[in-house]
């Protein structure tokens, strides 16, 4: 089967789609402050590419996995401080993921794949809402990995799982094998390591970048940051969405 991009299809290869051997995948990320050295879409490329990795697996087994055109707006309150980041009510983005599982299912879609790459937690709630709202409503069954939960987040780097990893070694190796040219890299050799935790931030009641630390909009080590560590992480990304998708299929 092939991997398929939704938006340059026409009308008529749409209808002649086997939807029920076909995946829908959502790349899902935020236009938000990245630190110094990583671009506002950072979270949006690294959506693209799990989605892309996740694909290419899902095609090998049969499926036509058809990628959506990025959604590259959300919640992001945490980095609404920064300029050029630009943050969504979360009830609108429960809405936009509702309407259009529920668009896709009217052409017949059995899954939408959400890969997500924006961690904000109210986003994350967003997201976990319209699963929700859909499943009651009978859309295309939403189907969302949340890697900062397990089992999915022990299979990540030691910087993510501590916490300290937005625009960090995490982030940037991926966007360093994904998107080179867009890394201000003599910026990123040069920044020191921030250890400060967004997660235990989150749990002690922190609601932004600043307050948990972050002045510069970076957490972790970027100057650690490597090309060959985000291309592993770019294909775990995408075996991780490859095995929910597959465990809502065989439900």
């Amino acid at each position: 089967m092939a991997v398929l991009e939704f938006a340059h299809l026409t009308w008529e290869e749409v209808r002649d789609l086997d939807w029920t051997k076909a995946v829908a995948i959502l790349p899902l990320g935020a236009v938000e402050a990245h630190g110094p050295h990583l671009p506002l879409a950072t979270d949006v490329i690294i959506a693209e590419t799990m989605a892309r990795a996740a694909a290419a697996r899902l095609a090998g087994r049969g499926y036509d996995a058809v990628l959506l055109p990025p959604l590259a707006y959300t919640a992001a309150e945490f980095a609404v401080g920064f300029p050029g980041t630009i943050s969504l009510r979360p009830a609108t983005v429960t809405a936009l993921l509702v309407d259009l599982a529920q668009s896709l299912a009217r052409h017949g879609l059995q899954v939408l794949a959400v890969a997500n790459a924006h961690l904000d937690p109210a986003h994350v709630t967003a997201i976990e809402a319209a699963v929700a709202q859909n499943r009651r409503e009978n859309g295309a069954r939403i189907v969302f990995p949340d890697v900062t939960k397990r089992p999915w987040a022990l299979r990540l780097t030691q910087e993510f799982q501590s916490g300290a990893c937005h625009a960090g070694r995490y982030e940037s190796s991926i966007v360093m094998a994904a998107r080179p040219e867009l890394v201000r890299e003599a910026i990123r050799r040069s920044l020191p390591a921030n250890p400060r935790s967004l997660s235990l931030a989150i749990r002690s009641g922190q609601t932004s970048f600043e307050e948990a630390g972050g002045p510069r909009a970076y957490f972790g080590s970027p100057a650690d940051a490597g090309a060959d560590e985000g291309a592993r992480t770019i294909e775990i990304l995408g075996a991780i969405l490859e095995e929910a998708v597959l465990a809502e299929l065989d439900r």
